[in-house]
């Protein structure tokens, strides 16, 4: 596919926006908003590539957290059946799938609130064995400590997911086992280590748009971008204490994608979760406010994804090309 050459960069990178700058953004008319965040994405990408990724749990459900958005917490009744961690071998067998329908980075879950040490080494030989397929790596293990942190890197981990979720003034209504300076704590201990950060969050959760430009304020105003910005679309579970919240309009989860494409103009933003309830169009205008990079599968960790075949026949529509 011909590849486009970028656009005159439009935006700084910038560390200091202001709550009531992204609330702006957020109140432009539909269109200029989307205009504004095309013209920065191209300015650092080519518009019709997309990165792929899989997502596999490699250990699942008995979690103490409380997420109130998660099937995997030991404190929700979701009939989730709970896993040990997967062996290596099926693990490497996952990824030399993935590889094979397209994924160029393969990334591991665990249902810890963080790992103990002796779970650390399992993890290291599926990280190098990930890599030896020639694919990017990425974990999300929950809170590390600063030798566990420095272990994934010796393993050559690539990145590191560690959401922060939605907003600090809203966390408590979703989370009470975590602080948000947990969060903080770990992405800090991550950067420093020199392994990417893969940070988000979820939109629909009952936050208020006020919620959202505190999230996005949060995500723009680290020390340095997160290289990949997961945004999810809230899917709501059966069992857990978010399952009867009020559907997201839609047309804000695309402003909010067009947000972090402007608020941070060379990182991945990630269509995450909630793919699957998306319309076509919903997340072509996903893709034309910015968003790069979508997991590949029909399961993210323990919810449904769209099918890889229908993310195909997607991406022929639109002329996109999966890199």
């Amino acid at each position: 596919m011909k590849s486009i050459a970028p656009v005159q960069q439009t935006e700084s990178l910038r560390h200091d926006w202001s709550l009531e700058e992204i609330g702006q953004l957020f109140e432009l008319p539909f269109n200029d908003l989307l205009f504004r965040a095309q013209q920065v994405h191209r300015a650092s990408f080519d518009p019709n590539q997309v990165q792929i990724s899989t997502l596999l749990s490699i250990k699942t459900g008995r979690c103490s957290e409380d997420c109130g958005y998660c099937p995997q917490s030991a404190r929700h009744d979701t009939g989730l059946e709970n896993e040990d961690l997967l062996p290596l071998d099926e693990v490497l067998q996952q990824a030399r799938a993935a590889k094979a329908k397209g994924s160029s980075r393969f990334c591991m879950g665990a249902a810890w609130r963080g790992p103990k040490d002796r779970d650390i080494e399992p993890v290291v030989e599926m990280v190098k064995g990930v890599k030896a397929l020639g694919m990017e790596t990425c974990l999300t293990l929950g809170m590390l400590s600063e030798a566990q942190t420095e272990r994934l890197k010796q393993a050559g981990l690539d990145y590191y997911n560690h959401n922060l979720d939605t907003s600090p003034e809203y966390y408590g209504e979703v989370i009470t086992t975590r602080t948000y300076e947990d969060r903080l704590e770990t992405l800090k201990r991550v950067r420093e280590a020199g392994i990417n950060v893969c940070c988000g969050g979820i939109i629909g959760m009952g936050e208020s748009r006020r919620d959202r430009i505190g999230f996005m304020q949060q995500l723009a105003n680290q020390p340095k971008h997160p290289e990949s910005v997961p945004i999810n679309m809230l899917v709501k579970v059966e069992g857990t204490p978010l399952e009867n919240v009020e559907d997201l309009d839609p047309i804000e989860f695309v402003r909010t994608i067009a947000v972090a494409r402007i608020l941070m103009p060379q990182s991945q933003v990630r269509l995450s979760a909630g793919r699957e309830a998306m319309s076509d169009e919903m997340q072509a205008l996903c893709f034309l406010a910015g968003a790069n990079s979508i997991f590949y599968g029909e399961k993210l960790l323990t919810t449904p994804n769209p099918a890889t075949d229908r993310d195909h026949q997607l991406f022929a529509r639109l002329g996109i090309e999966a890199v």
